[in-house]
């Protein structure tokens, strides 16, 4: 008996590790089935179905069929007692994958919770030696598809519960709009969007009082309990980053928030692979919902850079306005000249229509910032604010409100810490601003996931820049490795080197012997926490 209570307390901690773990990632794809599935086309993904533990207990639970012998038991006991000690070291350097706490989460781990409480007292108490212990492995085994199981059995729920946060979010926008008339400005696109709400949201506030979603707060649910929780009827103005994984969420966060202004910061194929198709994302982020639902006395600002924010605009029937870094592809609303990128600011002189020109000095980095700027500055404009109110708004910003912020490092080595997301227009534009630094360059990235069929062509090109600009590219994961190795390879400088490398440590040691102070490492999209804990503390 001791023996049996033993194997049921190790096998529970090791569940207790895998529920946590399984939610965690479903929470992380946002319960979106699409987004989840293509997890799995990547190598981490791979590695959670083929791993070694996993392929133990297989052929044990195969072995185990076929000889039926009860000594299988201290297998077992030997094989969970040692995933628990690796959960429990886990807990105690916090490395163990869990999810955000919410109710929903709550809820969730503790349904999880009973089903596998009943399937190891079911395998280990109550049903006959052998077959139990079969059971238990069973379950071990299918742990993904039984909590996943889990999570979409229950989702019908939540979808309920959704739809009346909606409703409730609607008739609250309807009500303070009949009080006070604020005006909602919506932004959605594939990149762009949350650096164009924050540097809108320290231009506007310069003179009206204004609410923005929080970060990370940009799905149907977010933008509802922003409404709900923080919109007041003092507030003049409500900005909302829209995003979107599938067609027509766009359109139903816009039939909530009625918006009279809407942004499409720019469009690209970072979430094709989500859409399934060109039409269906452009539908959503690309725009072509929020321009349907816009009144007829509202505007339309696009990204005049951007073929898809083009086509858009030359479609749409609604008044729109164009911003653009130069203002040849079309006669934009509002340009930029004299644009200067340095390391740690960029300066331009934003010229309109109206002839008016001002000069603008921002601390943030990189040239699509610039581009981000001039949409604040025109929607701004259009919202009844001067150049020179506009410029005082612009002191309010900060290097992070543009997604990229240049520290320094161990060994006075210059971090450009671009670890916030990532999509392919911004590694090459990311990419470009790194060429303000002197001395050797090192790029740190993981592969894009994502893109759809055009991936590999993305990750090719993705690494041909690289090896116009960076001596040493450190991959940390070989999806698309090869890819960007071979681009890499077509531009490299002689001595250029392109490798893989997973490990922290040994990023951060390859890293620090390859950079001497003045040298710049660019950290490009998820890098591990911990490699940038390594670089700063």
């Amino acid at each position: 008996m001791y023996l049996i209570l033993s194997l049921f307390v190790l096998w529970f901690l090791w569940m207790l590790k895998y529920v946590l773990f399984w939610l965690y990632l479903w929470q992380l794809k946002d319960y979106h089935i699409g987004r989840f599935a293509d997890h799995f086309r990547t190598q981490k993904g791979k590695q959670l179905i083929f791993n070694y533990f996993q392929i133990i207990k297989l052929i044990l639970f195969v072995s185990f069929i076929i000889s039926g012998s009860i000594y299988n038991l201290y297998f077992f006991l030997f094989v969970y007692g040692l995933q628990a000690l690796i959960f429990l070291k886990g807990v105690i350097t916090k490395s163990v994958k869990i999810p955000v706490i919410t109710l929903k989460t709550l809820f969730l781990i503790f349904v999880s919770l009973l089903v596998v409480v009943g399937a190891g007292y079911l395998g280990i108490f109550k049903l006959n030696g052998l077959f139990g212990l079969k059971l238990i492995v069973a379950f071990d085994i299918l742990t993904p598809i039984i909590i996943s199981a889990v999570v979409l059995l229950i989702q019908p729920f939540f979808v309920f519960l959704r739809n009346i946060t909606l409703r409730k979010a609607k008739e609250k926008m309807e009500k303070i709009k009949s009080l006070s008339g604020v005006k909602v400005i919506a932004i959605t696109g594939s990149y762009g969007k949350t650096s164009t709400k924050e540097f809108l949201y320290a231009i506007l506030s310069k003179k009206f009082k204004v609410l923005k979603t929080k970060e990370h707060q940009n799905s149907e649910i977010g933008v509802a309990k922003c409404i709900l929780e923080d919109l007041k009827p003092s507030h003049e103005i409500f900005i909302a980053e829209v995003g979107a994984y599938d067609k027509g969420k766009v359109r139903e966060v816009c039939f909530v928030l009625k918006p009279k202004i809407g942004i499409v910061t720019g469009v690209n194929e970072q979430h094709l692979a989500l859409f399934g198709s060109l039409n269906n994302l452009l539908s959503a982020e690309g725009g072509g919902e929020l321009a349907d639902i816009l009144p007829n006395n509202g505007t339309l600002f696009v990204n005049g850079d951007n073929k898809y924010c083009l086509d858009l605009y030359k479609k749409t029937t609604k008044p729109k306005k164009t911003y653009s870094l130069s203002n040849k592809i079309i006669n934009a609303d509002i340009w930029a000249e004299d644009v200067e990128i340095g390391k740690d600011y960029v300066s331009f002189v934003a010229v309109n229509k109206e002839k008016e020109l001002f000069p603008f000095k921002v601390n943030v980095l990189g040239r699509q910032s610039v581009q981000n700027l001039l949409g604040a500055i025109l929607v701004a404009k259009n919202l009844g604010m001067t150049f020179e109110e506009i410029s005082e708004g612009c002191k309010n910003i900060l290097q992070e409100h543009s997604g990229m912020v240049l520290k320094q490092g161990k060994h006075n080595i210059n971090i450009i810490d671009s670890s916030y997301s990532s999509n392919p227009d911004g590694v090459i534009a990311d990419l470009d601003y790194f060429k303000v630094f002197q001395g050797k360059k090192v790029i740190v990235m993981p592969c894009l996931i994502e893109l759809g069929e055009k991936s590999s062509q993305i990750h090719e090109k993705i690494g041909e820049k690289i090896g116009e600009i960076c001596d040493l590219a450190i991959i940390t994961n070989k999806d698309k490795f090869a890819e960007i190795e071979r681009g890499f390879n077509k531009t490299k400088r002689e001595t250029g080197k392109c490798i893989l490398i997973e490990n922290s440590q040994d990023i951060y040691s390859l890293v620090t012997i390859f950079c001497k102070s003045g040298d710049a490492v660019l950290l490009e999209g998820r890098v591990p926490a911990e490699l940038i804990n390594l670089l700063f503390v």
